[in-house]
């Protein structure tokens, strides 16, 4: 394998993931440099069964959960980007701080695996058999997982009158 290749297709997505789990720039970089080195140590033991970028995403999120446990931190949540739905659009409908405020507070309160996989939907823009791949399930279970905790969101928003 290329690996000049891989960092040069996925090192910004790697990246954003980083920056959308941990919230900080320069901690975001780190991850993603870290990643590589750790992907680059190991590409011999990659065996294809996998997409490649699935498993770049699994050793950056292993690699942020290092980080935090060595320094006793806890993740700062991440930031809501644009989803469409067919109920709602999250474009139109978070323009408002204080919306996209509220949005942000009911997304730092979601349980796992709603928050993770919901962000690697939409920050990581991974496709539904890659989540699965990252959590050792279904691209079944990933699906039904995002689709729920979207309609958690939506449902909040709804309790809240804010739709």
């Amino acid at each position: 394998m290329d690996f000049a290749k891989i960092y040069e297709d996925y090192n910004k997505d790697i990246y954003r993931f980083a920056l959308s789990l941990c919230k900080n720039q320069d901690l975001a970089v780190d991850i993603c440099h870290e990643t590589f080195a750790k992907a680059m140590d190991k590409i011999d033991t990659f065996d294809g069964s996998q997409d490649i970028r699935a498993w770049l995403f699994i050793i950056a999120r292993n690699t942020l959960y290092d980080f935090y446990r060595k320094h006793n931190k806890t993740n700062t949540g991440f930031d809501l980007n644009l989803v469409e739905d067919k109920k709602i659009s999250f474009v139109e409908n978070i323009a408002d701080k204080d919306l996209a405020l509220k949005v942000h507070t009911f997304l730092h309160s979601m349980n796992e695996p709603y928050k993770e996989v919901f962000n690697l939907r939409v920050f990581g823009e991974l496709d539904f058999k890659s989540i699965g791949q990252i959590f050792a399930k279904t691209d079944n279970w990933a699906r039904v997982t995002f689709y729920r905790a979207k309609n958690m969101i939506i449902d909040y928003l709804e309790e809240e009158n804010e739709i």
